[in-house]
């Protein structure tokens, strides 16, 4: 802590605080609370800014630049993006009307779902409209061979995300790590029970109104252990189904509009055709419909374009999918 032009308090371990000289060389701009520092042992002068105690593993979890994804990208899912602005954007942007009510905040959310709806998206769209420290991390990254490993990174995890506050630690694929517990598992089953344990622990451990929000994502939420689901830890689940011919209807609108399209194409009878496909592959059909457009040097993609691509993408019709020899000939 800077306690004036060219001198700081520090704090040295078990000895106590130490008001002490900064070195020329160092810009005391620089010297934040946290900054870990090394002083001289004969005059105690602070000499030199030393880097942050986190696990460069979880250092590289933070994403530097605010994603720039929006709700506008977000198709057909107005009743998620709706829960989830109350549990995580709310909370941080107003959080005096939580305390007006006399309530604690949300401090986590699980997203679940198949493959493909759109779980990832809206996270990063929420930490963009935030304007938070956007902290990103697998489950299976969490996994590692050596005991103690995953349950140390978990916690220097949040020991990150407290130093950046706000912040929104998204965890995705969390049954890795996250599932059910049964007796007489192996070593290496044990480990990732230790990780689940300490991740336990760091959600009990913080209050909510530390701005550190948490998002979880799986596809497997049959599996997920029940300590995990409990309220306190995750405070809400939201369920993302496949979209229904309307909301497919919007994710094409949404990434066709740049696209360079003929008059009079009908993205509700190419809605029709897909039933049962996710926002993902819904995304899949118009970038196939550019290609087949690209392959046949037009400037404009045309309906049969996309009826082609819904038939390529769906996998119903493999007569209408270009051979390797029909592209390069």
């Amino acid at each position: 802590k800077p306690m004036g032009k060219n001198r700081v308090l520090v704090k040295s371990g078990s000895e106590g605080k130490y008001v002490v000289d900064v070195d020329k060389s160092i810009d005391i701009t620089k010297c934040t609370p946290t900054t870990r520092v090394a002083l001289r042992s004969d005059t105690y002068t602070l000499h030199k800014l030393l880097p942050s105690k986190v696990d460069p593993l979880v250092s590289l979890m933070k994403v530097e630049k605010v994603p720039d994804s929006t709700y506008e990208m977000v198709g057909g899912l107005d009743k998620q993006i709706k829960e989830v602005k109350e549990v995580i954007e709310l909370p941080i942007k107003h959080p005096e009307i939580f305390e007006s009510l006399g309530i604690a905040q949300p401090k986590g959310v699980l997203l679940y779902g198949p493959p493909g709806t759109g779980k990832t998206l809206l996270a990063r769209a929420v930490a963009h409209h935030t304007d938070c420290t956007f902290i990103r991390v697998s489950g299976s990254e969490l996994v590692q061979k050596y005991i103690g490993e995953g349950s140390r990174m978990v916690r220097e995890l949040f020991v990150m995300a407290r130093e950046h506050a706000p912040s929104i630690i998204f965890m995705d694929e969390i049954d890795s790590i996250g599932g059910q517990r049964v007796e007489g598992e192996s070593g290496g089953d044990s480990e990732v029970q230790r990780t689940m344990l300490e991740l336990l622990n760091q959600l009990d451990g913080f209050e909510a109104s530390t701005n550190i929000k948490v998002i979880m994502c799986t596809n497997r939420i049959d599996i997920l252990d029940d300590a995990l689901l409990r309220p306190g830890r995750i405070d809400r689940k939201i369920e993302f189904p496949n979209p229904n011919e309307d909301a497919r209807v919007e994710i094409l609108k949404i990434h066709s509009r740049k696209m360079n399209l003929m008059r009079g194409i009908n993205l509700r009878k190419i809605a029709a055709q897909m039933n049962g496909a996710s926002g993902a592959e819904s995304k899949a059909v118009c970038t196939e419909a550019g290609m087949f457009a690209l392959r046949e040097r037009r400037q404009h993609v045309t309906q049969e374009d996309f009826e082609m691509a819904v038939a390529k993408v769906m996998h119903k019709d493999a007569d209408k999918n270009m051979s390797l020899k029909q592209l390069f000939k």
